[in-house]
Formats: structure tokens, C-alpha cells, sequence
């Protein structure tokens, strides 16, 4: 399948979905298996602006939106075939939801269960300050439709390596392309 024939974008494809859900992983290991430019628009956000937490601190989450969104236009709206990462809420923003409709979208669904022990060790994300596992879960319920309605494929990442996600997803492409 993937090795006889050479897997080429058309476009950019973006990876969303909930904080943890694996989008930076995911993307990085499928544009390396497959020699494609790989892009996290936290990364670059963290790269120019400093750390997140710091931006969410000293100038609010609507600012860190802002900021978000030209990130994550730089990374899409030439329409350079590329894999992209998106932040867990930067759907949110309205430009990036209509620059999101000329990328091929994957929605990485994932339930608590999978998240729960990445967001319980880790710290530094603002919007899961307090009780992280109550407000991933506020958070992921409140933009799944959002997610859902912008994907052009859906993975369920539920008990999944993230080699096998890779697989499944190289599977999604080559059978989008063969359409």
C-alpha cells in the first residue's frame, strides 16, 4: 500500500482535537514516516512568543487567541501541503475555522480515560489550573461539536499506539487519494 506508492499532500493536513489528545505526536511521526515538513503551532508560539503559561499570565487568553491565530494562519493559508498541530482551542477562532475548510482536518477523538494520566503529570497548561481532570473534561465536551463539524476524518485514538494511528491515518489518505 503506503510503500509502493509515495504519499503526497495536496494541502495542509491539520490535526485537532482536545489538549492530550496526542496531535503533536501523531503529526510529528506521520510526517516523518511519510518526509513531510511538520509544524505545532504551540511549539511556535512558545519559539516566538515564550511560554504559554507566561501569555496566558501577562496578557490573558484572548490575547494568547490572537496570537494563536496568526500562528496558525502562517502555518495554513498558502496551502503548503504540510502536517500541522493545532492547540486544542484553536478552533475557536473564526478565521481559523474558515482556513481550516481548504486543509484536510483530522479530528483526534479521544475519551478521559486515555487523557487522564498525561493532563494529572503534567503542568503548565493554563485552562486546566485547579482540577485538570473536570476541566478537560468541560473543556473537550464543550468543543467536540466544534471539532466534529470541522473534521474531514475522525480517529479514535481510544487505546491506540500512536504508531497504529499513524497507520490508520496513512490509511485514510491513501484512500482519500485513490478516490
Amino acid at each position: 500500500m503506503g510503500a509502493a506508492t509515495p504519499l503526497r499532500l495536496d494541502r495542509p493536513l491539520v490535526l485537532i482535537g482536545p489538549m492530550a489528545s496526542g496531535k503533536s505526536t501523531i503529526g510529528h511521526a506521520f510526517a516523518a514516516e511519510h518526509g513531510l515538513d511538520f509544524a505545532d503551532s504551540d511549539k511556535r508560539i512558545v519559539d516566538r512568543h515564550g511560554p504559554i503559561p507566561a501569555i496566558f499570565t501577562a496578557l490573558g487568553e484572548h490575547a494568547f487567541r490572537e496570537l494563536e491565530a496568526r500562528e496558525v494562519a502562517g502555518l495554513v493559508a498558502d496551502g503548503t501541503p504540510r502536517v500541522v498541530s493545532l492547540g486544542g482551542g484553536a478552533i475557536l477562532d473564526t478565521g481559523t475555522q474558515q482556513l481550516l475548510a481548504r486543509c484536510t482536518v483530522v479530528f483526534l477523538d479521544v475519551d478521559l480515560d486515555t487523557v487522564r494520566p498525561r493532563i494529572e503529570r503534567e503542568t503548565g497548561r493554563p485552562l486546566l489550573a485547579g482540577d485538570p481532570v473536570a476541566r478537560w473534561n468541560e473543556l473537550a465536551m464543550r468543543r467536540r461539536p466544534t471539532y466534529q463539524r470541522l473534521a474531514d476524518i475522525v480517529l479514535d485514538t481510544r487505546g491506540k499506539s500512536a504508531a497504529d494511528v499513524v497507520r490508520e491515518l496513512t490509511e485514510h489518505i491513501f484512500e482519500r487519494q485513490s478516490r
